[in-house]
C-alpha cells in the first residue's frame, strides 16, 4: 500500500515539538526558553505556543529556576516496558479532554491491514458516539473517518479498497459512484477536515482530520447529532487545531 503524504499544520507542529523535546531531553539539568529558541531556531512566539502544549501534555515540565526538563508522560512513552499501555492511556486522556472541549464524541481511527479500525474513542451522556449500524470497515465511502483515511492512500490504494468493499447506499446522501468518490478524494485538501453530512446515518454528522505518523495511516474524528449540525464546522476546526497532541503521542 502506497501512501500519499501531504504535510498538514499538525505535522509541522509535531516536527517543531519533537525538535524542542529532543533539545530538552539532551539537557539533564534543564534548558530555558532563550536557549531553546537559539538551539532549535524556532521563533519565540512559536516556541511559547509549543511549550504551552508540551506542558499541558506533561511532555515537559518547568522547574524552580524556570528551565524545562522532560515530563512524566514523555518518560513513560520512551520506556520500552509498558509503552503500549502508556500510549493508550495518554491518547485516552487527550481524547477525553478533546471531547469536553469540542462538545462531541471523538475517535482515533487507523487503517490497519487494508481495513478501517476505530482504535479508541471518548463519548459521554451529552456526547453520544455514533451508532455503528453498518460496520465501519465496509462503509469507508460514507463516513468522514473512512474518507479521511482513503485520502491518505494513493489512487491505487483507494481503488483497491473500493474493489473490496461495495459502495452501498446507506442514506439518500451516500455517494455510490466510485468515479465521483475518487474525484472528491483526490481534490480533498489535506488541511481541510473531511465531512460526512448524514451520508453514513440519518441524524448524524461527522468530521475527520488526518493524523499520519510514519507509515501508519490514521485520523481523528468527531460526530454530532444532526440537531447540532450548526456546530460542525467550528468543532471540525477545533479538532484540526488539536490534532497535534494526538499525532505527537503516536510519533514519540
Amino acid at each position: 500500500m502506497a501512501l500519499k503524504h501531504e504535510p498538514t499544520a499538525s505535522y509541522h507542529s509535531v516536527q517543531d515539538a519533537l525538535r524542542v523535546l529532543e533539545t530538552v531531553a539532551r539537557r539533564d539539568t534543564g534548558v530555558n526558553d532563550t536557549e531553546l529558541a537559539r538551539e532549535t531556531g524556532i521563533t519565540t512566539e512559536r516556541l511559547t505556543t509549543l511549550l504551552r502544549m508540551l506542558r499541558r501534555e506533561a511532555y515537559v515540565e518547568q522547574i524552580a529556576d524556570g528551565a524545562y526538563v522532560t515530563g512524566a508522560a514523555f518518560t513513560r512513552l520512551c520506556s520500552a516496558e509498558g509503552h503500549d499501555l502508556a500510549l493508550r492511556d495518554k491518547l485516552q486522556h487527550t481524547l477525553d479532554r478533546l471531547r469536553d472541549s469540542v462538545g462531541a464524541a471523538v475517535y482515533i481511527t487507523r487503517y490497519v491491514d487494508g481495513e478501517v479500525e476505530v482504535t479508541q474513542y471518548a463519548d459521554g451522556p451529552a456526547t453520544p458516539k455514533v451508532n455503528e449500524w453498518v460496520d465501519f470497515r465496509s462503509s469507508a465511502h460514507a463516513t468522514a473517518m473512512g474518507k479521511s483515511l482513503l485520502t491518505q492512500l494513493d489512487h491505487d490504494g483507494r481503488r483497491d479498497h473500493l474493489a473490496r468493499h461495495r459502495m452501498a447506499r446507506l442514506t439518500s446522501r451516500t455517494i455510490t459512484s466510485d468515479r465521483l468518490l475518487l474525484s472528491r478524494l483526490a481534490s480533498q485538501p489535506p488541511t481541510v477536515p473531511v465531512l460526512d453530512l448524514q451520508e453514513y446515518a440519518v441524524g448524524t454528522v461527522c468530521a475527520a482530520v488526518p493524523v499520519t505518523a510514519g507509515s501508519s495511516v490514521g485520523c481523528l474524528a468527531l460526530s454530532l447529532p444532526v440537531e447540532h449540525a450548526h456546530r460542525l464546522r467550528r468543532a471540525a476546526d477545533a479538532l484540526n487545531r488539536n490534532a497535534a497532541p494526538v499525532l505527537l503521542s503516536l510519533t514519540i
